[in-house]
């Protein structure tokens, strides 16, 4: 027997499907993290103003740049960028990066720069947060860390979230005054089907509401051929633009600044 053949014999076994599996999501992650942006980096980040009305921070998932033009997360930063009410600031992050993201929101709520928040501060904060993949996972963890510090976060929106090992990813904290989330159940790559509110009084869960790209497939262009074979559905839940609509509705709806009150003319 020449003496390469028991390495054949073992490549031909589960471990050659073992091995081939690890390498092509490896390649995967390389890919992810190389893709050349466009020149995109308004939709990224929007400095509106030094105290801005609202607060809206993404989480693209894997390995993905913050200002990768093909990706849904950063797509719809740059929509809501041009749709969104003046003041709005809307910022983008590697899911790997949640601790600047809070810095971030921290700075932001500090009006006055002492670099203390103080309660009305922290009251007056309006902070809408959303993601993908792991950046849903990254999303959850972000409003704890804002519960802990005590700071209110008007709405979470969570697609096809993917935890990292031993984190609970669909536990909501009670600062979140609403939540939402987005999910598909094929492939490799499955979503989060569940959320819940750690206390419902204070989180109204608004739905889990499943996408089935079996049955209404989604074309997404961009992506590797990685993507395409190894996470297909997964890769749709995040260029799906039927999802992203219904997310920017949520969005939009709690940026619009509430009604004021408007008092009846006396009667003649």
């Amino acid at each position: 027997m020449h003496r390469s053949a028991p390495f054949r014999i073992l490549l031909a076994g589960p471990v050659a499907i073992l091995a081939t599996f690890i390498l092509a999501i490896f390649i995967l992650a390389i890919s992810a993290a190389t893709l050349t942006p466009g020149a995109f980096a308004s939709a990224s980040v929007v400095h509106s103003q030094e105290t801005p009305s609202s607060i809206v921070i993404g989480f693209v998932g894997g390995f993905v740049r913050h200002d990768n033009p093909h990706h849904g997360a950063v797509i719809f930063a740059q929509r809501l960028q041009d749709r969104a009410p003046k003041g709005t600031y809307v910022q983008v992050f590697e899911n790997r990066r949640r601790q600047a993201a809070y810095n971030t929101i921290i700075s932001l709520l500090d009006r006055n720069h002492d670099g203390i928040l103080s309660g009305e501060e922290k009251a007056q904060a309006r902070i809408i947060l959303y993601g993908q993949s792991w950046g849903a996972a990254a999303v959850v963890l972000l409003a704890r860390q804002l519960n802990r510090a005590g700071i209110p976060v008007l709405l979470t929106v969570q697609v096809d979230t993917v935890s990292r090992m031993w984190r609970d990813d669909k536990t909501i904290p009670p600062n979140v005054a609403a939540a939402a989330n987005f999910y598909q159940r094929h492939g490799l790559v499955r979503g989060q089907p569940h959320i819940v509110a750690a206390d419902p009084a204070r989180t109204q869960i608004l739905g889990n509401f499943l996408f089935d790209y079996k049955q209404s497939p989604v074309k997404c262009e961009g992506y590797s051929w990685l993507d395409r074979k190894i996470t297909p559905t997964h890769m749709q839940s995040e260029c799906d633009p039927r999802l992203w609509a219904q997310i920017e509705d949520l969005v939009r709806q709690r940026l619009e600044p509430p009604p004021t009150a408007v008092a009846a003319a006396p009667q003649q």
